[in-house]
Parts: structure tokens; C-alpha cells; sequence
């Protein structure tokens, strides 16, 4: 009995090894192939990564260094100054006009090029014939070089000449210097820049109706939402929620990053009436040549830019609906 019993403890023993050997080879063998699909995967995006850190990381890092200085472009030497370029900023009387041109501009911008784009959007969709051509018609200013249809737009704002005053003349109306009138240039900018990005707002609200299923409109007028409005309301703009969502955030960055039309029309006058940020970071950095200084706004402009857009995409995330 005794030898019985230690022959059956030895078979079990060694059933216990020959079992536990193909899992341990088993865990090490998916160990291994984890870790080559992880290196390649890591080195997949290595070339994606190196351009990111050279094409955006390193730049930003070299902003914020020479944001600390107060280096003058051209100059063969320079000196630390620590946060005095910033002291200075939050000082400047210009800076926060600039600032708070800005933030007027892409608070009129973004929504009113939303509002706009929904609407043409949704007069094209429910037209039977020429989509195509009008969904080209609204385009063009989206693709067109702003500078060159900046030119456009001043010879139409023209005090004298320009078709803008001619016809209010003609009306009866009265006439402006639009873009050399403080209460005027800015809403006048607005425009332009609602104009320029409103074929791309048709376009992706365009893509957003389409993919909007017909049975909820069908559901919609079974519960009594058979009018156009509650059919908008309840249907239309929740199902766009996400697409609403994409262009806020892309507009408003374009709207942060206005420059061509400053430039081009008025040169931020009169006075600071029409400044935006990114005219004021050219001026210092590329025409006063502070470049130490314009770095620092280039800072300062970065953190506005990105904080509005997380707070931004954090709130609108919440009230977005996915499908």
C-alpha cells in the first residue's frame, strides 16, 4: 500500500509540472510577442513623433526661453530678465486692448458663422435642384487667399467709391469710413471673417444632416413634432451636436489666429481699435524688433488660446450627444 501511494503522489507530481510547464511557457511566450508588438508599435509612430517634438515641443520651449530674455532680433547678445517681459505685457495698454479685441472678434465670429452656416445648410438641403453649385458658391471664401479677398473687401468698404457706401447712398442711408471708424472697423472685420469661414461650416453641417437617419423625423411627427421648428429643435440640432461641437473648436482657433485681415485693412488702427493678439506678437517681435518682449506675448497667447479651448470643448462635451 505504502509503495502504491508514493507511485500514485509521484504520477501527480509530475502531472502537476507537465501541466504547469505549457502555461509558464505559455504566459512567457505572450509576454514576448506583448512586448515585440509594443516596440513596434513605438516604432511606427517614431517618425511621427520626432517631427512632433521638432516641429512644435522644441519651438514652443525655445519660446518660452526667449521669452525670459530680453533679446532684440539681430542682436549678438542677450541677458536673462526673468518675468519682466510678462510684467510688462499685463502693463501694456496696447496688449490689453489687443486682448480684448480678440476675444470680442471670436465671441461674434463663432457663433454667428455657426448660426449662418446651419442656416445655408439647411436652405441648400431642403432645395431640389443646383446643391452642387451653391455648395461651390459658398466655398470659394474658405479656399480663397484671405489677403487677396482682403483687397476685395477694401476696395468695397472704399469711403467714396465703394459699392458698400454707394448703395446705402442710394438708399438714402447713411454713409462710414468703415475701416477708419473706431465703433466701426471691428464688427466690420467680424464679417469678413464670418464670410471667410462660412462655406466651411456649410459644408460639415451639410455632411451632418445626411448622415441624420429618417426614421427620428419619421418618430418626431408620430409624437407630434411635425412642425420644421420642433423638428429642428428635437431632432436636427442634438443629432448635429458633435459636428456643432468640431467647428466651434476649429473656427474659434481660426478666429484666435486673425492676422491677414489686421495687416492687409487697417494695421490694428485706428489707434488700437482693431489689434488682435497675433498682429500685436508680429509688430513686437518683426517690426520693433523686442523680440524677448514679443515672445512673451507669444506665451501669453498660447495659454489664452489653449485654455479657452479646453474649457470650451469640456463644456460643450457635456451637452454633446454621441450616437
Amino acid at each position: 500500500m505504502s509503495s502504491s501511494a508514493s507511485f500514485t503522489s509521484t504520477w501527480s507530481q509530475h502531472l502537476l509540472i507537465s501541466t504547469r510547464a505549457p502555461s509558464e511557457h505559455n504566459a512567457r511566450a505572450l509576454r514576448r510577442r506583448a512586448l515585440s508588438e509594443t516596440f513596434t508599435s513605438y516604432m511606427l509612430a517614431a517618425p511621427a513623433l520626432v517631427l512632433l517634438v521638432a516641429l512644435f515641443f522644441l519651438p514652443v520651449l525655445a519660446v518660452f526661453a526667449v521669452a525670459l530674455t530680453n533679446w532684440h532680433f539681430g542682436a549678438r547678445t542677450l541677458s536673462f530678465v526673468g518675468v519682466d517681459n510678462f510684467e510688462q505685457v499685463f502693463a501694456d495698454d496696447g496688449f490689453r486692448a489687443s486682448l480684448i479685441n480678440t476675444l470680442v472678434y471670436v465671441a461674434t465670429v463663432v457663433p454667428g458663422t455657426i448660426m449662418f452656416g446651419l442656416g445655408i445648410a439647411l436652405l441648400i438641403e431642403s432645395g431640389k435642384s443646383l446643391r452642387a453649385f451653391y455648395r461651390a458658391i459658398h466655398f470659394v471664401p474658405y479656399m480663397a487667399t484671405l489677403a487677396a479677398m482682403a483687397i476685395a473687401w477694401e476696395a468695397l468698404l472704399h469711403p467714396t467709391i465703394g459699392l458698400v457706401n454707394q448703395s446705402l447712398a442710394s438708399l438714402g442711408l447713411p454713409t462710414s469710413n468703415w475701416l477708419r471708424d473706431e465703433n466701426t472697423v471691428l464688427p466690420v472685420l467680424a464679417v469678413i471673417g464670418i464670410w471667410q469661414n462660412l462655406g466651411f461650416a456649410m459644408v460639415l453641417f451639410l455632411a451632418g444632416l445626411k448622415a441624420i437617419p429618417q426614421d427620428l423625423y419619421d418618430a418626431a411627427d408620430i409624437d407630434g413634432a411635425d412642425l420644421w421648428l420642433d423638428r429642428l429643435r428635437t431632432v436636427t440640432l442634438p443629432m448635429l451636436g458633435p459636428v456643432s461641437m468640431f467647428i466651434f473648436i476649429v473656427v474659434a482657433l481660426r478666429a484666435f489666429e486673425t492676422f491677414d485681415t489686421v495687416e492687409v485693412l487697417t494695421q490694428g488702427g485706428p489707434g488700437h481699435a482693431s489689434e488682435m493678439l497675433l498682429f500685436t506678437l508680429y509688430r513686437e517681435s518683426f517690426v520693433y524688433l523686442r523680440t524677448g518682449y514679443g515672445a512673451s506675448v507669444a506665451v501669453v497667447f498660447l495659454i489664452i488660446v489653449v485654455a479657452l479651448t479646453l474649457l470650451q470643448a469640456r463644456v460643450m462635451d457635456k451637452r454633446v450627444h454621441y450616437q
